[in-house]
């Protein structure tokens, strides 16, 4: 038992050792309500005339990371973002979905229902609301992925073809 939990603990080390090497930022905020953060994203979109994009996902997700820096990085793919949409970062553990941990695991079953549980494509997971917080899309952000990063190309169209404009047409 004891030599499972130093296996364990070293695994965690290595992981968060390899996210700091590669410099990634955290940008899940983990503790906020994410329900109370998608209710304010979706009310600013609707005054704003644009979509949410929530990117499910966590600061345990190396996937995760890698996304919010590829789009920070692009000047092109950032600008697309802020013109039409509301992004934010939703925060969501596995780990603390069982019932000892506290009420988190109601609240982030209720998340995830609400968001159309997009779980089951992995991490990070993208879901587009509209200003009614309808759902109107999930990506699964596998289809976006290239080598160890992402292409460029699929999430420029990605983003593209769910803006308010696209679906105006």
């Amino acid at each position: 038992m004891m030599k499972e939990r130093v296996l364990a603990l070293l695994a965690v080390l290595c992981v968060m050792t390899s996210l700091n090497a590669q410099g990634l930022k955290k940008v899940y905020d983990e503790t906020i309500d994410p329900m109370r953060q998608i209710d304010q994203a979706v009310a600013r979109a609707r005054r704003d005339s644009k979509f949410v994009v929530c990117q499910v996902g966590g600061n345990w997700c190396p996937w995760c990371l890698r996304f919010a820096d590829f789009v920070s990085k692009d000047s092109e793919l950032s600008r697309l973002v802020r013109d039409n949409f509301v992004y934010i970062h939703v925060n969501y553990n596995p780990r603390r979905q069982s019932a000892a941990s506290g009420g988190h695991g109601e609240k982030a079953e209720a998340m995830m229902q609400r968001l159309g549980n997009p779980g089951r494509f992995g991490y990070p997971v993208f879901v587009v609301l509209d200003g009614d917080g309808k759902i109107l899309h999930t990506q699964d952000s596998s289809f976006l992925e290239e080598g160890e990063s992402y292409s460029r190309e699929k999430v420029l169209r990605f983003f593209k073809c769910w803006t308010p404009e696209a679906l105006k047409k």
